[in-house]
């Protein structure tokens, strides 16, 4: 399927029909930074494209993101500031030189505040024929209307590993599981200090809400386990090594999963995640 998007938009190009502007919505905002990347290799390349590119110029610039007519924009702590719009209208008031066209992505395009996205409309009310424009969100509900109703919309979305047990110990999931074993901690023994641990380390570790929902997919894998061994069924909650979780009682640990996952439905909207995060302690307590 993603393949598939990748090779429609690659087509468009080349048939001369592709948009000034898109708007990719994805559930994996680096999965998807990376697939735009190898759309705009795969537009560029001039040789006969290979994923592993290793023999233009283009490719090598792009993977070493040094290319010049690709500016890409990332959130300046929580918003894209118009400071960095106004960078890129002077980057791009020259004609590109190794590249027909100009490219720019923009991801985390929710964070475009008012000011930001006004700066932006420019490129998007007047477009001009060498720039072609990507912005890239995994909270589509909160893409500023005016930039949203002026790019054609891309669904762009990846089949998630079912998270077992096993999986927990592998090279991607080990940090997940560190932070979540930490944070059940000072939840459940620190209790006082919950709160305050959402900004002093679990948000200043992981800031994407691709990052946090990992971490909550594992709590919830955690009280699962507790729960299998409560009732004596099949389980491997001794391996995680969590002893201070052995004397909630089911009624408990039920409610944490609902807890849990009620967070996870939350998190795929617009709300403010630090108010989630801290909400979410307290009814944990």
């Amino acid at each position: 399927m993603i393949e598939e998007v990748k090779e429609k938009v690659v087509k468009m190009y080349h048939e001369q029909k592709l948009a000034h502007a898109y708007l990719f919505v994805t559930n994996n905002i680096d999965k998807a930074m990376l697939d735009i990347i190898d759309i705009i290799k795969q537009i560029f390349c001039p040789e006969k494209f290979s994923h592993d590119c290793n023999n233009c110029n283009i490719c090598n610039l792009i993977n070493q993101l040094y290319l010049p007519s690709l500016v890409i924009i990332t959130p300046d702590g929580k918003t894209i500031k118009k400071e960095q719009i106004l960078d890129l209208k002077k980057q791009f008031s020259t004609k590109p030189i190794y590249t027909k066209e100009n490219i720019y992505i923009i991801k985390n395009a929710e964070c475009l505040n008012a000011s930001s996205a006004n700066t932006m409309l420019k490129f998007l009310e007047e477009p001009e024929e060498d720039i072609i424009g990507f912005f890239l969100t995994n909270n589509v509900n909160n893409v500023i209307n005016t930039i949203k109703s002026r790019c054609e919309i891309i669904n762009m979305f990846y089949s998630e590993a079912a998270l077992t047990i096993n999986t927990l110990d592998n090279e991607n999931n080990y940090k997940y599981f560190e932070v979540a074993k930490e944070y059940l901690r000072q939840i459940e023994v620190e209790k006082k200090d919950g709160i305050m641990y959402n900004n002093s380390d679990l948000l200043n570790i992981f800031s994407e809400r691709e990052d946090i929902k990992k971490v909550f997919q594992i709590l919830v894998l955690i009280f699962e386990e507790l729960l299998k061994y409560k009732y004596n069924l099949d389980n491997q909650f001794a391996i995680l090594n969590l002893d201070f979780l052995v004397n909630l009682d089911e009624k408990v640990i039920l409610k944490k999963i609902n807890l849990l996952n009620e967070f996870l439905d939350n998190l795929n909207s617009n709300a403010n995640l630090e108010l989630l995060l801290d909400r979410f302690v307290i009814e944990m307590s």
